[in-house]
């Protein structure tokens, strides 16, 4: 990928995060992450509602299909990973649950908030 084009995929992956989380304050969600890096993978934003900690991947695709698509099983592992140590790392948050959701954003709609999206072991 040239350099233009990854700044400007960079550009539009912050963007459709920013429209997410702000779907999900509308929600009554706090944010507690974003764009969190770890060295066994990467979470897009990491909410909490009530007692549960939702760890959740963003995509933003021309058509909501696809975006809801676009996460792979190799991708959510990843995912859980870096749950795994982010959880480990924050023991004020050992009491509460957690689970693994996908907002898919699709130009001129309102984001899909999958909840529960994948759990460990699924396909």
């Amino acid at each position: 990928m040239a350099e233009g084009a990854r700044q400007r995929a960079e550009r539009r992956g912050r963007t459709a995060e920013t429209r997410a989380a702000l779907w999900l304050r509308l929600k009554g969600y706090r944010i507690l992450e974003t764009r969190l890096r770890t060295p066994v993978g990467e979470i897009d934003l990491i909410a909490s509602k009530g007692k549960v900690v939702a760890f959740i991947e963003v995509k933003a695709r021309a058509k909501r299909d696809a975006a809801l698509g676009a996460v792979t099983v190799a991708n959510w592992q990843r995912i859980a990973r870096a749950a795994d140590v982010w959880m480990a790392r924050r023991p004020r948050y050992a009491e509460h649950g957690w689970r693994y959701d996908l907002i898919a954003l699709q130009p001129g709609r309102l984001p899909v908030h999958v909840r529960d999206a994948w759990r460990p072991g699924m396909a």
